[in-house]
């Protein structure tokens, strides 16, 4: 009985020692890795595209509010 209760035990923690810890380490350190690099080329573009659009929009609202300003002097206080 003895026996059996050290190869139900022993077994799990065998196959755990294996595969499952080696795997889960390879894992873990691989995306410690990848946080540590910071943006990649293609993140840094996609991010200067959106900064750019973002700053025509600004440029956009701020022409459209002086067109409304100048024909519609009072639409702020209506909105």
């Amino acid at each position: 009985m003895e026996e059996f209760a050290i190869i139900a035990i022993g077994v799990p923690m065998i196959l755990f020692m294996l595969f499952v810890a080696p795997t889960w380490l390879i894992l873990h350190y691989r995306s410690k890795r990848q946080l540590g690099k910071g943006l990649s080329e293609n993140d840094v573009k996609d991010l200067q595209i959106l900064a750019d659009r973002a700053e025509q929009m600004s440029e956009r609202i701020k022409t459209l509010e002086s067109i409304l300003d100048t024909e519609h002097p009072q639409w702020r206080e209506k909105v």
